[in-house]
């Protein structure tokens, strides 16, 4: 059971001719808080969150638009059709019910309706994003985290660089360390250049340390990789935002250095990143 704001009605008081009076009283007061228990607004059938549409049988049971195809449109409490009479009751419920963000205790002030709260906290701006180093157990919004990198004492394998977009620079990593951090001053972000060795070569992979929010800028970038006259080159039209850096092989946006041109247990690559501009 949780408190809520959702859009109240009146009580109700004897008599049509107070009908008017009602509704003012609602448009004064439109928001006002209650207990609710969330289980009632899960499909019955998935246990998943109810999200609109809502469809009900005759006799009343509801299901999500996600189950009725699977239950090939017949209620599985009383076997009558469903999947064609919305329950618009239950939907107006939905739309009165704001939730506070789950990133309210980072900053972020913002309701969101009930059951779309994940397609707020992928973009919201106010996402906690983890400190790149493993045996650090930072979280906060990505500027703050810009700072908590700048200012922290970390282990010597996670040495960075301060870069500017639009550059192109020289990087040389110890395939070994796994990581390099470069740090942008401007918008006080921080990205990821990753090198993980597997059994047929290294892949090599760059990430930015910050929510998908549309207030982050967005970037592109190339990485050249050149031995003996021999250049990869691997160019990807945006750079991926991240909330926490993954140690896994990556399985995709990223450039595999076969063994083969591999020499030594150092990389030596050029790096352009390059804004993209907002249209």
């Amino acid at each position: 059971v949780k408190l809520i704001d959702m859009e109240g009605s009146s009580s109700s008081v004897n008599g049509p001719s107070n009908t008017h009076l009602h509704k003012k009283q609602r448009t004064e007061d439109k928001t006002r808080q209650a207990m609710l228990d969330f289980d009632v607004l899960d499909c019955p059938v998935c246990c998943e969150p109810l999200t609109i549409p809502i469809f009900q049988c005759d006799n009343g049971h509801l299901a999500c638009s996600s189950c009725c195809p699977k239950l090939s449109n017949k209620c599985p409490a009383c076997a009558l059709p469903i999947g064609r009479i919305r329950c618009r009751a239950m939907e107006r419920v939905l739309e009165s019910i704001l939730i506070p963000c789950p990133n309210a205790t980072f900053g972020c002030t913002k309701n969101v309706s009930y059951g779309k709260e994940s397609t707020h906290e992928k973009e919201c701006i106010f996402s906690p994003c983890s400190c790149p180093v493993q045996e650090c157990n930072y979280n906060g919004i990505y500027k703050d985290l810009y700072a908590h990198y700048n200012s922290a004492s970390h282990p010597i394998g996670y040495i960075f660089h301060i870069i500017k977009p639009d550059f192109c620079y020289s990087v040389r990593m110890k395939i070994s360390n796994k990581i390099l951090i470069l740090m942008e001053s401007m918008k006080r972000l921080l990205f990821a250049v990753q090198c993980l060795r597997e059994p047929y070569g290294v892949y090599v992979t760059l990430s930015c340390i910050a929510p998908t929010a549309p207030e982050v800028a967005k970037f592109s970038y190339r990485i050249y990789y050149t031995v003996d006259e021999h250049t990869l080159i691997y160019r990807s039209p945006e750079v991926k935002r991240i909330l926490e850096v993954s140690f896994q092989t990556p399985q995709e946006n990223f450039m595999l250095i076969p063994n083969s041109l591999l020499r030594g247990e150092f990389l030596e690559m050029k790096l352009f990143i390059k804004e993209l501009k907002l249209e």
